[in-house]
């Protein structure tokens, strides 16, 4: 975390994730019951929360700013005890420059009295306008881009809010207990590859309005700050509390794409991360963690890692205070009940699911189930989900509960199902292919089962191209041993990486590419089945830690455990906690080191596990088990033991980082039953191989291989699920589950690097 001293107030930056499709009425929505829940007498607390997607003039729309402005309010009725009737979003038209400043003022600073919390969000477009005091070297001063300002062609006065007027705004509030969120940015231009980017033009031709230095004058009077100690302060601190931004200056804020939805990366990764939260602790904290989720989402979107939030305070190093200045809720949860009709057992219960990791809420369509969570964090009952849109859902109760759901009841994954129509989206972009080229991909790719061409913006996963002059030089930056000019192949969805291998000869037709990339398009699918729809970590009941190392000095690398697992059997709440990936960020392994996995049973039953490595290319390693003369006895760890794989001194077990460079991921599979499917399909690759009844790990699994591996593993998660003798309701037979008191999916993300 880092505390910016002496520079320009509000550096902004954003990222994005998000949804599209709200009204008004659904943000007013019956809510004022839920609130009485959580909410506090005192301090009283505030929030004004703007988000815009679509602007009036010639500037160019978002998806996912209005989304961000639910997430942040659910979150803040549900976590934080905020009263419904506390919170103004300001949507849309609704969001001018007027109405955002005369909403400050109305809502926040005329109400808000010493001690009592404030909360401003805004997600939408950033920008940069000439700054007369020159408080940074640039000349230059961040905005706020309201729904009524402007693009001019080649400059002029814009009706943007700066970041000046901010900060008199701030100062102008009674209380120091403040907390500004800004995902937005100035950086780059309209889109990035396929997802929006937060930005307007701007830059020393784009003046601010005269009616800005009004507002300035005027609170300048109001507080009686004088103009020379208006631009002292403005350059030392922020004004009062904290300010967060999504991304550092020069890094783009863009709208993310997720299953049915659009949203804001870092308010999404916030969000979610606060709905996890098991303990209150530290701004400094809770803003490390956050940050490290954001990176993992925006790695997870492919929009590489480049996106680092930062936050700026005038609190003193010793005040360990907490995020909004407020205590959390400390029962974590997936999922909270917003509306219920229909008296029980019939009765119609309406989620929403803020809590899920992005990654995984195509495992929470129709027919997982999750856990009605009583006062205790207790399971006391189950529902049922019977259709969801984005982050809303619609559920039934499953049988006689101990806790009626009511609006506020919060509720934790029980099972979550997998969606055997899975599929892999490849964006076909104009930039990158012409019309032509383009109807010629769609009907190749329409022969390829599971894999959909996607055009316009939709949800992506990576986009098929050629590769350009434009495109070559604006990579050369960031990514080794690029492909020739002229090249077809796969880029990740913002066009600021390629998928490794994937390139061909530059004369290759595109469809002789999709004709090549058949089984490594294949691949990529099979990884996206275990990376976004197998990660339960953080909802797993099991007991189980994994800590990725340095083959010869033990140095931790990387860290995977069940937050809800651990202390589970032995009493305590988190007894030897292992390193949060917050300690260790995402690490860069250069090709060659060797690497070794320390794997803690800490259940009091055996666990069957494996480890797979998915590389940037989609091939996949099979790390454990790699006993091939052992039937299922390889696989098993007892509980209370730790084991080293591979083990030291062993032959043929040397596990080295290798080729490609790029983003990798470590998975790890933990079962209370044995994978049976799966490890006759990895004893059968062994054969393949040459290395049936040896001690060896199976190289270069791809294509239908990889498919049929994954299959095969889901199918032996969802044998255990279904093998629980709980007494709950049976999972339907035409869905595949992963019961999490009785299955763990964990990752280590790492990027492979360059040897040294």
């Amino acid at each position: 975390m880092s505390y910016i001293k002496r520079r320009q107030f509000l550096q902004f930056a954003g990222s994005a994730l998000a949804a599209a499709g709200f009204s008004q009425l659904d943000i007013m929505r019956q809510s004022q019951e839920y609130g009485k829940v959580l909410a506090q007498s005192t301090p009283r607390k505030l929030a004004l929360l703007v988000g815009i997607n679509e602007y009036i003039n010639n500037i160019p729309p978002l998806g996912g700013c209005e989304q961000d402005v639910l997430l942040q309010r659910e979150l803040l009725i549900h976590r934080f005890g905020f009263k419904d009737a506390d919170i103004l979003p300001l949507i849309g038209k609704q969001a001018t420059r007027q109405g955002i400043l005369q909403a400050f003022n109305e809502h926040l600073i005329k109400q808000a009295k010493p001690g009592d919390v404030v909360v401003f969000h805004f997600s939408g477009h950033g920008s940069l306008v000439q700054d007369k005091d020159r408080d940074t070297p640039d000349g230059l001063n961040s905005t706020l881009v309201p729904v009524d300002s402007s693009l001019p062609e080649n400059g002029g006065v814009v009706l943007d809010i700066m970041g000046h007027t901010l900060f008199m705004l701030m100062y102008a509030l009674q209380t120091d207990n403040v907390t500004m969120v800004l995902d937005s940015c100035h950086s780059g231009g309209a889109k990035r590859g396929r997802f929006r980017v937060r930005s307007r033009s701007g830059g020393s031709d784009f003046l601010p309005s005269p009616a800005e230095f009004e507002e300035q004058r005027k609170w300048l009077a109001k507080t009686g700050l004088s103009q020379q100690d208006f631009i002292n302060k403005r350059r030392q601190n922020v004004a009062k509390g904290t300010v967060i931004t999504a991304v550092k200056r020069d890094q783009f804020a863009m709208d993310g794409q997720f299953s049915g939805f659009d949203a804001g990366v870092f308010t999404y990764a916030l969000t979610q991360y606060l709905w996890q939260k098991t303990a209150n602790e530290s701004l400094t904290t809770t803003f490390s963690n956050v940050n490290q989720s954001a990176k993992k989402i925006a790695w997870e979107q492919r929009g590489g890692l480049d996106k680092e939030p930062e936050i700026e305070s005038n609190l003193k190093p010793n005040q360990n205070k907490l995020i909004y200045f407020s205590p959390v809720k400390t029962i974590p949860a997936e999922a909270v009940v917003t509306g219920v009709s229909g008296a029980p057992p019939n009765s119609n219960i309406e989620l929403w699911l803020g809590g899920i990791e992005a990654q995984s809420l195509e495992g929470f369509n129709e027919k997982a189930i999750l856990n009605i969570i009583d006062a205790k964090g207790e399971a006391a009952g189950q529902v049922q989900i019977e259709s969801r849109q984005g982050l809303n859902a619609k559920a039934r109760l499953l049988s006689a509960t101990k806790v009626q759901p009511t609006p506020g009841t919060l509720l934790q994954e029980s099972i979550r199902t997998i969606p055997k129509n899975l599929t892999l989206k490849i964006g076909l972009d104009e930039t990158l292919l012409d019309s032509a080229a383009i109807r010629q991909a769609q009907q190749a790719l329409q022969t390829i089962p599971r894999v959909e061409a996607v055009t316009g913006q939709q949800e992506t996963h990576y986009v098929l191209g050629r590769m350009s002059k434009t495109q070559h030089q604006q990579l050369q930056r960031r990514v080794a041993n690029l492909p020739a000019v002229g090249s077809i192949g796969l880029f990740t969805p913002t066009l600021d990486g390629i998928v490794a291998t994937s390139f061909g000869k530059s004369d290759e037709t595109v469809s002789a590419a999709v004709t090549r990339l058949q089984p490594q398009l294949k691949s990529l699918l099979a990884g996206r089945v275990v990376r976004y729809i197998l990660g339960n970590a953080g909802t797993s009941k099991v007991n189980i830690s994994v800590r990725m190392i340095v083959a010869d000095s033990k140095k931790v690398l990387g860290q995977a455990f069940t937050a809800r697992g651990i202390g589970k059997n032995t009493g305590a709440s988190q007894p030897n906690k292992p390193v949060t990936l917050s300690d260790l960020g995402i690490p860069k392994l250069p090709v060659g080191m060797k690497v070794a996995f320390q794997i803690e049973n800490n259940e009091t039953v055996p666990l069957y596990v494996s480890i797979l490595s998915v590389d940037s290319s989609g091939k996949m390693d099979v790390i454990f088990p790699f006993d091939w003369s052992s039937a299922e006895g390889d696989a098993l760890i007892q509980p209370g033991k730790q084991v080293l794989i591979p083990e030291s001194g062993a032959n043929n077990s040397t596990l080295q980082v290798s080729e490609p460079q790029g983003f990798s991921e470590a998975l790890i599979i933990a079962s209370t039953s044995p994978l049976r499917d799966s490890l006759r399909v990895l004893q059968t690759l062994a054969a393949k191989a040459g290395i049936a009844g040896k001690r060896s790990f199976i190289p270069a699994v791809t294509g239908d291989e990889f498919l049929n591996l994954t299959d095969s593993l889901i199918d032996d998660l969802d044998r255990t699920t279904r093998g629980r003798n709980t007494g709950s309701t049976p999972l339907a037979s035409d869905v595949r589950g992963i019961d999490v008191t009785k299955v763990a999916t964990m990752s280590i993300p790492f990027e492979v690097t360059k040897p040294v």
